[in-house]
């Protein structure tokens, strides 16, 4: 996965785009001073660094250059002056981009992904490894055909996997046994037992619930079916 490290002092921008981000399949890592910026650079080696240009009392052109003696990560830099003399200069000092804020999180995201694919970092290998289905702390991928939880890969077979894909992909849409047998087995009550939902419900729920006697993630609805629950993680 690959790693953005955000080195800004405004919580709430960060924690903003740290959702964005992960939400894009990104593995993200922040920090909110020069120090901290440092050590998660030489502990973690980010692919990418989105730098403020005013850490509090620090400047970032400072702190860019400190980066620079570690490591020749891509930087953007983030900042609300937009005169084009100190965008030059931040460019001039070796910056890969500049973002002028106030910014759109779609912005932020193309010119990642630009900086990226000048960098070499493989764009593509990204939007396959990059989870289409995230809910916190679960991450389910169709391209790959991978589900993880907390950063550990599950053991679904094929059809446990497309069950989950399919109640994941419509979150609190409650469907009958009847239904997920005719759209996830192509089949109907009538060539196949409406039990086998149940058991392969219970098997995803061995898997990915902490407690599967009272799941989270997918909810039984009496006397209708099973509904995926997309705030399990809240």
């Amino acid at each position: 996965m690959i790693k953005i490290l955000i080195v800004d002092d405004d919580e709430k921008l960060v924690k903003l785009m740290e959702t964005f981000l992960s939400g894009e399949g990104y593995e993200v890592l922040t920090a909110g001073d020069s120090s901290a910026a440092l050590r998660m650079t030489a502990a973690h080696n980010p692919d990418l660094v989105l730098l403020d240009i005013v850490l509090g009392d620090e400047d970032g052109r400072d702190v860019l250059r400190e980066l620079q003696m570690i490591s020749d990560v891509p930087t953007i830099f983030l900042t609300g002056r937009g005169l084009e003399s100190e965008r030059i200069a931040g460019l001039k000092l070796g910056a890969d981009d500049y973002v002028v804020k106030p910014f759109s999180l779609g912005e932020v995201s193309a010119r990642i992904e630009s900086v990226l694919r000048r960098a070499g970092v493989n764009a593509k290998q990204h939007e396959i490894d990059a989870p289409n289905l995230h809910f916190g702390d679960l991450r389910i991928n169709e391209s790959t055909h991978e589900v993880h939880l907390k950063d550990n890969l599950l053991d679904l077979t094929s059809k446990e996997f497309s069950l989950l894909v399919f109640l994941a992909s419509t979150p609190r849409q409650v469907y009958t046994r009847a239904q997920l047998l005719d759209h996830v087995w192509e089949s109907s009550s009538e060539w196949q037992n409406e039990a086998t939902v149940t058991e392969h419900i219970r098997r995803i729920r061995a898997k990915i619930e902490v407690d599967s006697d009272h799941p989270r993630w997918i909810a039984t609805v009496r006397g209708v079916g099973y509904r995926f629950e997309p705030q399990a993680s809240s």
